[in-house]
């Protein structure tokens, strides 16, 4: 079983910032990569930020140079800040989680359930 607490959403206005924050915990063996991903009304879940257990990260074009992903890997947290947010960012903010649950098992994957991200003014 696993957990995952996602907290820091909220309404906005454009231009501003919000920090969010998501805590893995429960049974987990070895986490590969925490990301949050997005999905905005009539739009398919797309990948928003993701970093890997040796900090690798990847960014969407439309993010790069706004937000900034960072992970503390001893507390399973990782954290978004988003700056310069635009009404284009509004959606529902999941965390996801890839993982193993036991030794030698394959990569799961464990989703959040989502906080709500509005900017609008």
């Amino acid at each position: 079983q696993v957990q995952l607490v996602e907290s820091g959403g909220g309404l906005v206005q454009p231009g501003g910032s919000l920090r969010l924050s998501c805590v893995a915990s429960g049974s987990i063996f070895s986490i590969y990569r925490m990301g949050w991903y997005r999905r905005a009304p009539g739009k398919q879940r797309e990948l928003v930020a993701v970093v890997s257990s040796s900090d690798v990260t990847n960014y969407a074009d439309s993010v790069k140079g706004r937000f900034t992903i960072s992970r503390d890997n001893a507390k399973n947290t990782v954290v978004l800040q988003m700056n310069s947010l635009r009404p284009e960012d509004t959606g529902v903010y999941y965390c996801g989680l890839y993982y193993s649950a036991s030794y030698g098992g394959n990569d799961d994957e464990y989703w959040g359930q989502g906080t709500q991200v509005t900017v609008s003014s």
